[in-house]
């Protein structure tokens, strides 16, 4: 059973930790005022004593603030920029919502270069990307079903695929292995978040391996992705790109009994043109192999699929830490706001971070991607803090924030916690952070963001140990310690 302290009892406990006494408090921090007559609790832990207590090697930088008012309230390190992962999601969600509102959706378009004479587009039919960064296999075969209710059954000119609304990058993060499905490709036409579903099981003395582009409703397989079984110790996963497919190989010893699991795509327009080749020959419709143009041809729309508004798509992002949405709706951002598509994802990077200095006044934002993947990405816990504290009012960002689990000394969660947190979180390996709004129970609203990152060991990881390095999990986890302490810190004394 969960047992519920006062806010007296919780500051007398953590004051009466061992802790306590060998730090001093912040020089810039506020002691309450009792009430009169009252006996004041002892004060919290300073925030040099949670940090020696968390046992973290790197930096912190942490800020906070009345978020009505805006005054600071504490800082410790706040101008100190650090990488702060995820949490960059939260900037480029108040991005989108400005420049693109919270209706917009995002168009993808099947468009005929010739009029259609007996169930024949005579000229090219063109798959025409829109930045939907939700597109799946099930929305391509709501399109086939469309022209197949027009009575379309072939082309007699080209399949054509365009992703050229939006940059084409290879990786969100080059540095990050290769294998995995959260550093997929950016482009104007993505499926399935640019991954493709791995399936294996065993067949007689061997396995049967195949890749598709899975969806609720269809399992097409694809070319322009392949996978082998070798026979090797290590690594479990290697990539080539060859004879213009993605071709993986496994190691065999890993396999197991069977199971499944998504790699990243590296050619999107492909992979979404063999998707719908396929979806489509379902649907009574003969398309030849989808070829990639740089140009988009013009033509006769002939079916669309619209997006969920962005808020939604946002609120999803934000939930689940989708790398390849925050690119793709803060490339689209920035094609809105400067009137047409950026060079480069590190480009629409920059803009945003323009965007950011005149918007909030931010002094020490240098994000290289609008996701927060890349570890060269920074901001400072004032920065982060300042900008949510400005959106406070306009209440776009904070309702789509997740709330953030409070837990016992023991790691569980606390039900019914007396400190209510929405926040984004940000995690690599060696970077931990957490920004967001804190409201205790009776108290006044708190805004904050706190980083902590060791950007010296990350930088002398491998690249194969970027995905499960030696001690990782267990610097992880005292850094989300160290999080709560301090939020909890902050609740006791200016709530």
């Amino acid at each position: 059973m969960t047992r519920h302290i006062s806010r007296r009892a919780f500051v007398a406990a953590l004051a009466s930790a061992p802790f306590a006494a060998r730090a001093a408090a912040p020089s810039d921090s506020v002691r309450p005022v009792p009430r009169p007559g009252s006996v004041p609790p002892p004060p919290p832990p300073s925030v040099d004593a949670l940090i020696e207590r968390a046992g973290l090697t790197g930096q912190v930088s942490c800020a906070v603030a009345d978020a009505e008012s805006g005054r600071l309230l504490e800082a410790y390190n706040g101008a100190l920029a650090l990488a702060p992962a995820s949490v960059a999601k939260a900037m480029t969600a108040a991005y989108a919502l400005e420049h693109l509102g919270p209706d917009h959706r995002f168009v993808t378009r099947v468009v005929a270069t010739g009029p259609v004479r007996d169930g024949v587009v005579e000229g090219d039919l063109v798959l025409a990307g829109g930045g939907d960064p939700t597109l799946d296999t099930d929305a391509l075969g709501a399109l086939a079903k469309t022209l197949a209710g027009q009575g379309i059954t072939g082309v007699s000119g080209r399949f054509l695929v365009w992703g050229g609304a939006l940059p084409t990058e290879r990786a969100i993060d080059p540095v990050q292995p290769e294998h995995l499905a959260y550093n997929p490709s950016v482009s104007g036409l993505n499926l399935n978040y640019n991954r493709v579903h791995f399936e294996w099981k065993r067949a007689g003395g061997g396995y049967d391996l195949s890749l598709g582009a899975h969806s609720a409703n269809y399992r097409p397989a694809v070319q322009v992705a392949t996978i082998s079984a070798a026979d090797r110790a290590g690594p479990v996963y290697t990539y080539s790109d060859a004879r213009g497919r993605d071709e993986w190989t496994v190691a065999r010893g890993a396999l197991g009994d069977g199971g499944s699991r998504w790699l990243p795509v590296r050619r999107p327009d492909i992979y979404a043109g063999e998707a719908f080749q396929a979806v489509a020959k379902d649907a009574g419709l003969t398309l030849p192999a989808p070829e990639p143009v740089a140009e988009a041809p013009a033509g006769v729309l002939l079916a669309a699929h619209d997006s969920a508004p962005l808020r939604a798509i946002l609120g999803d992002m934000l939930e689940w830490s989708t790398n390849l949405t925050a690119e793709l709706v803060g490339m689209a951002a920035t094609k809105e706001m400067t009137g047409h598509a950026p060079e480069s994802l590190r480009a629409s990077a920059q803009a945003m971070n323009v965007w950011a200095r005149d918007r909030f006044g931010l002094r020490a934002i240098a994000m290289v991607d609008h996701s927060g993947l890349g570890d060269d990405s920074r901001i400072s816990a004032s920065d982060m803090m300042t900008a949510l504290q400005a959106l406070h009012a306009d209440a776009v960002v904070q309702p789509l924030l997740k709330e953030f689990t409070l837990r016992d000394e023991a790691g569980r969660p606390v039900p019914n916690h007396p400190i209510v947190v929405k926040a984004k979180t940000g995690t690599l390996n060696f970077v931990s952070g957490l920004a967001g709004y804190a409201a205790p129970k009776d108290g006044r609203e708190l805004v904050f963001a706190i980083f902590v990152a060791d950007l010296d060991h990350r930088a002398t990881l491998s690249r194969e140990e970027l995905e499960r390095p030696d001690g990782g999990r267990a610097w992880n986890r005292r850094a989300k310690w160290l999080q709560q302490a301090l939020i909890e810190r902050w609740s006791a004394l200016y709530a």
